[in-house]
């Protein structure tokens, strides 16, 4: 259970760490629109903060991750959730700094936070088929 705990307490600092970087980087370039890098707050702190200190509840009346493979699970969670971010981070950075991709490169940064979405929901729904099967 501490697993869950330290996971939760790390998303947080990451949540807001991310969103000083958002706020300060966007002001110090003086960009003013929309931009992928106010995304990263808000996954960190919904699907890392949140999600983590719900398993840890689900881990206190359930005891949900003595199935085997459930280990490898919250692992896939984790980096599918990181792949994301970094995805949001390469296009939040490019998009204020006014970079000018290739289009391959624009695809690859599309596909890159793509697998993470892919490897997030599908290691998501099978952790929640596994808290299911606990109940």
């Amino acid at each position: 259970m501490k697993h869950y705990l330290n996971a939760a307490i790390v998303y947080t600092i990451l949540g807001l760490t991310s969103g000083v970087f958002y706020r300060e980087f966007t002001k110090l370039s003086g960009y003013t629109e929309s931009t992928r890098l106010s995304l990263i707050h808000g996954h960190y702190i919904s699907l890392g903060l949140f999600f983590f200190l719900f398993l840890l509840i689900l881990e206190k009346q359930f005891a949900w991750s003595r199935f085997p493979k459930t280990k490898g699970l919250v692992i896939g969670y984790h980096i599918g959730l990181n792949i994301s971010i970094i995805g949001f981070l390469i296009r939040g950075v490019t998009e204020v700094l006014g970079t000018t991709m290739s289009s391959a490169l624009n695809a690859s940064i599309s596909g890159i936070s793509g697998i993470g979405h892919i490897v997030l929901a599908v290691t998501l729904i099978m952790i929640l088929f596994r808290v299911k099967k606990a109940l």
